[in-house]
């Protein structure tokens, strides 16, 4: 579990971990210079064709379905559940020509495809990751409509785009709920000295 950087801290992660193992060539083939960059719906309004890139936008994020309210094994029944996310990006080139656009986006669909994990040695440490952690990187089923509609919501025209989910992101509360312990009072009845009963 971590803190609130978690978000940023896994997107920046798929990031690195694209940009620091990048090829220079790919089965005797030159691969073209490709920068890679975690981007923001406003950052998208003013692409850069100048340098073939790959950008990771974070456009939707829903609490896990499965982990709603549930604790780790470790965790006492006092203690607040952790926040279960799941984060939905989209993984999109950007280039002036099909082949600088096209051969980076293949390259780093069948690295997300072949390390599919992020492990507390490659999530960056600023969120407080658990030494258990992991993220899966999952290939999301978006369909068309729902890809329209996204780029329809952003600035510029549509760019070739495949969608991930990174799950799952548990935020931990900032601390333990307070509980006060229950108070109990007693009454007696009975006859007091010297008075009626």
């Amino acid at each position: 579990m971590a803190n609130v950087s978690a978000i940023h801290t896994v997107g920046n992660s798929i990031v690195t971990f694209l940009r620091n193992t990048y090829p220079r060539t790919v089965a005797g083939q030159p691969m073209p210079d490709c920068g890679f960059d975690l981007v923001s719906s406003g950052e998208l309004a003013n692409p850069d064709d100048s340098l073939p890139r790959i950008t990771l936008f974070l456009y939707r994020i829903t609490v896990n379905e499965h982990c709603r309210q549930q604790r780790p094994g470790k965790q006492s029944p006092e203690q607040q559940a952790p926040l279960g996310l799941d984060l939905h990006y989209l993984l999109t080139a950007w280039a002036g020509n099909a082949h600088d656009e096209q051969l980076p986006l293949a390259w780093a669909m069948r690295q997300i495809y072949q390390f599919p994990i992020l492990d507390a040695s490659s999530l960056a440490p600023e969120a407080g990751w658990g030494a258990d952690e992991v993220i899966q990187i999952i290939p999301a089923e978006l369909p068309n409509e729902d890809m329209m509609r996204i780029w329809d919501a952003l600035e510029p025209s549509y760019r070739i785009s495949v969608s991930y989910i990174a799950r799952l992101v548990r935020i931990d509360p900032d601390s333990l709920i307070g509980i006060q312990p229950v108070v109990a009072t007693r009454f007696g009845y009975g006859n007091l000295e010297g008075g009626a009963p």
